[in-house]
């Protein structure tokens, strides 16, 4: 299976003949072995030329920018080669009705909700008042009859367990409440940095199928974002990037002195970005054994598979059910 490169350091990208490498800001040069990657990650400033991107688009190869910060800023997308027009009249039919679009949008935020009770049980037995709270506001789901409404209910859900996060998280890091733009403290800073990272990984698994990432259901179609990869986000926020976070915490693998405070921003600096990195991608690598297919897929195909399912669902074969971990 392709593999994803994650360039932490500035340098510059350039072809030579049918190899891509880059060099870093010494000159020391490295090739990139192109044929096996699937995505590239650019977090440092990086120069490059037309002749590096038509090698990459040749191989298929997204590459993801983030910006100063570590948020994701932009992305370089190959000439899509899987089309359908039929399966995008199906995906606009979805958004037009709105009882099919409430139907996808439901969906969405149950799973969501189910990964936040799971990590919630997985560590602690205290919370019962906000499991069984979380409990009611999911049987609501079934009633609602608009998208804010929904919205709604998604965010109570969430509020409760960012309450929960203090008997969750162990450690001297403190948690008060969620701010996004900017993040104020640690913790914070890693919600912001994991969820930009989830973006990126769903809108490179999204590119792969037939479907439209600007088409979506739960947030509003946008001009400016893949708005359907923060529909998918709200299944796989809390069950890739949330855990990663507890574990790096509670772990002490991240501690205070990888954070930075700049223009009353706290950011993670080098060190910490390279070790969240280098666990969020061991975590898109785990694998489980699939129900359905009765073999052992890996996080990552778990995100495409959920986009096959949208697939299947919108041209009328199976009706979509969430991935809801079980384990």
């Amino acid at each position: 299976m392709k593999r994803n490169l994650y360039m932490m350091s500035a340098g510059r990208l350039k072809r030579k003949d049918n190899t891509l490498y880059f060099v870093n800001e010494e000159g020391l040069s490295r090739p990139i072995p192109i044929d096996q990657v699937d995505t590239i990650h650019f977090f440092g400033q990086v120069d490059f030329n037309t002749s590096a991107l038509h090698i990459m688009s040749q191989h298929d190869v997204l590459f993801h920018m983030y910006n100063y910060y570590g948020f994701y800023d932009g992305s370089f997308v190959p000439r899509k080669k899987k089309l359908s027009g039929f399966s995008l009249v199906k995906q606009c039919e979805h958004v037009s009705d709105m009882s099919k679009r409430l139907y996808l949008a439901r969906c969405f935020v149950s799973s969501g909700i189910h990964h936040m009770q799971r990590n919630i049980r997985k560590h602690t037995s205290e919370l019962t008042s906000i499991l069984d709270t979380m409990n009611a506001h999911q049987a609501a789901l079934e009633h609602v009859k608009t998208i804010p409404q929904l919205m709604g209910i998604e965010g109570q859900c969430r509020q409760l367990y960012y309450q929960s996060f203090p008997v969750m998280l162990k450690g001297n890091m403190t948690w008060e409440y969620r701010s996004k733009r900017p993040p104020h403290d640690p913790i914070n800073a890693l919600i912001s940095y994991g969820n930009s990272l989830m973006y990126s990984a769903i809108l490179s698994e999204v590119y792969k199928t037939v479907l439209d990432p600007t088409v979506s259901y739960l947030h509003e179609p946008s001009q400016k974002r893949f708005s359907l990869c923060l529909d998918i986000s709200e299944i796989f926020k809390p069950f890739i990037v949330d855990p990663i976070i507890f574990s790096l915490i509670n772990n002490r693998r991240i501690q205070d002195k990888h954070f930075a405070m700049e223009d009353g921003i706290c950011l993670l600096n080098d060190d910490g970005r390279k070790r969240f990195v280098e666990a969020f991608d061991e975590r898109l690598k785990t694998t489980f054994q699939h129900r359905q297919l009765k073999r052992n897929v890996t996080y990552r195909y778990a995100i495409r598979l959920e986009a096959y399912k949208l697939i299947k669902h919108m041209i009328g074969d199976e009706k979509y059910k969430p991935f809801k971990a079980w384990w």
